[in-house]
């Protein structure tokens, strides 16, 4: 009768031996938290309301000895191992059901060196931590577009977002990781040392380690952008959808835009005639000679009478937050990614008709313009493989209450299936991996092989392994 109602953690840390548990403890510099401790439970919360999971522990790490002694109780008594960054994992991977959390979110230093322009930061910091230092000079590496998001997480994934085309992807910036690995050995990668794990990192995700610190260079970015936000009514999709696949075939590097369906908020930005009303809207930015008062935008913004257009002027640090409200914690997501090869009147039908019939006005169907920068590097020079990809489809889901998880997973489902069947579709995004469903070899491509003798090398036993996984090989293969 003692097993009843025991949550996955409470079962697994009384399966522990306690003089272990206890040395563990007695050990860590920061703090350790079981599931009878009072703060476990806000703890064990992530950002994706969707995830209820309970481990066994949750080490809130304050400097790599903790990291290191997390990594080596996890795989001396063979706990699953999760690893939590700064925030926003889709996939809820952050924590794990009756296993070890190594929650890097006190570990959030940044440090800036304006002469080389470079920046190291720490793996629990999230982007506004690091735009806010970066930005103090007149500096910026390529990351997300949303601040909240957790830096190491986007990184290892790729990292799109306004600087990509000009910059490529966040992992094209990095210059060295610091990461623990499976043996509990802090290893320092860079293209001077380690460089496989190096080559595996960029674009391999959390499958080698715990990366502790990174390295980025910085550019001249800001203080000031030219920022574009314009909403359309519904009924101008086509016309202002046609509008963005001529503006992506000339746009120049200094510009970036993507397009997507919504539903016009309740707020007082939008007339309250328009509220819930379907859309199309444009999000984006301009830098440098591109920036102006805004010209290059002017065929996206006067293809229609727009309902709102918030476009204009804006400081490059609120142009990285300006998103935060529309992401909150404990909303419930479920994201899901593909390439294109082209925008096709079959992509543009799919996005219109599938925002008429969601389940939630809070979901969107996005479209990302890619290449440039991001194309210019090698398939094979990072593990990162799909970027000869100009375009990328994005099915976000996103809404309040449980009662609703199955109705907007299946829509988000059958708008990928939909898009999916299409011959310009291919490819996975790391970073909106669904729940991590889907084969790891649409994630990777024709690098799959290569990051397999990697994790076999640097984790032969495949202890990181709650994200997309790359399993080792095992036996004489």
């Amino acid at each position: 009768m003692g097993t009843v109602n025991k949550s996955p953690g409470d079962e697994a840390i009384a399966d522990l031996p306690d003089d272990a548990v206890r040395s563990f403890i007695d050990g860590f510099h920061g703090d350790l938290l079981r599931p009878s401790d009072d703060e476990y439970d806000d703890a064990r919360e992530v950002w994706n309301g969707m995830i209820d999971k309970y481990p066994a522990l949750i080490a809130r790490c304050v400097d790599v000895d903790d990291v290191a002694a997390a990594v080596d109780f996890a795989r001396e008594h063979d706990l699953p191992l999760a690893v939590r960054g700064g925030g926003h994992n889709a996939a809820g991977t952050a924590v794990c059901d009756g296993g070890l959390v190594v929650d890097l979110t006190e570990m959030n230093g940044v440090r800036v060196d304006p002469e080389a322009k470079t920046v190291r930061v720490d793996g629990g910091a999230t982007l506004g931590d690091v735009d806010l230092e970066t930005q103090r000079f007149g500096l910026a590496t390529a990351l997300g577009v949303v601040s909240e998001t957790g830096v190491a997480g986007l990184t290892l994934n790729g990292g799109y977002g306004h600087l990509s085309r000009k910059y490529g992807l966040a992992l094209d910036n990095l210059l060295s990781v610091d990461v623990v690995t499976a043996d509990g050995e802090l290893r320092r990668a860079s293209d001077d040392e380690n460089e496989d794990l190096f080559w595996a990192i960029r674009g391999g995700g959390g499958n080698f380690g715990v990366v502790t610190a990174l390295e980025y260079a910085l550019h001249e970015v800001g203080p000031e952008v030219y920022a574009l936000f314009v909403w359309f009514h519904g009924n101008d999709a086509d016309i202002a959808m046609d509008a963005f696949r001529e503006w992506t075939e000339t746009a120049p590097r200094d510009a970036s835009a993507l397009a997507f369906t919504a539903h016009i908020p309740d707020i007082a930005e939008f007339p309250e005639e328009s509220w819930g009303e379907s859309a199309i809207a444009f999000l984006g930015s301009a830098r440098g000679d591109a920036a102006g008062d805004g010209e290059v935008f002017e065929s996206l913004r006067e293809v229609a009478t727009p309902i709102a257009d918030l476009s204009g002027p804006m400081a490059y640090v609120d142009l990285q937050s300006m998103l935060d409200e529309d992401y909150p914690d404990g909303l419930r997501y479920y994201w899901k990614s593909v390439f294109l090869d082209d925008l096709t009147d079959e992509v543009f039908e799919l996005m219109i008709r599938h925002n008429d019939s969601t389940p939630s006005a809070l979901s969107t169907i996005d479209i990302w313009h890619l290449g440039d920068a991001v194309a210019d590097v090698p398939k094979d020079a990072t593990a990162f493989w799909h970027r000869d990809k100009p375009y990328m489809l994005t099915v976000e889901a996103n809404w309040e209450e449980p009662a609703d998880d199955d109705a907007n997973v299946n829509w988000a489902r059958e708008v990928f299936a939909d898009v999916q069947a299409l011959s310009v579709a291919s490819g996975r995004y790391g970073n909106f991996p669904g729940m991590n469903e889907d084969p790891a070899k649409l994630l990777y491509g024709g690098n799959y092989d290569r990051l397999v003798d990697v994790k076999t090398k640097y984790d032969p036993e495949n202890l990181f392994q709650s994200n997309t996984n790359v399993a080792p090989r095992t036996g004489a293969e």
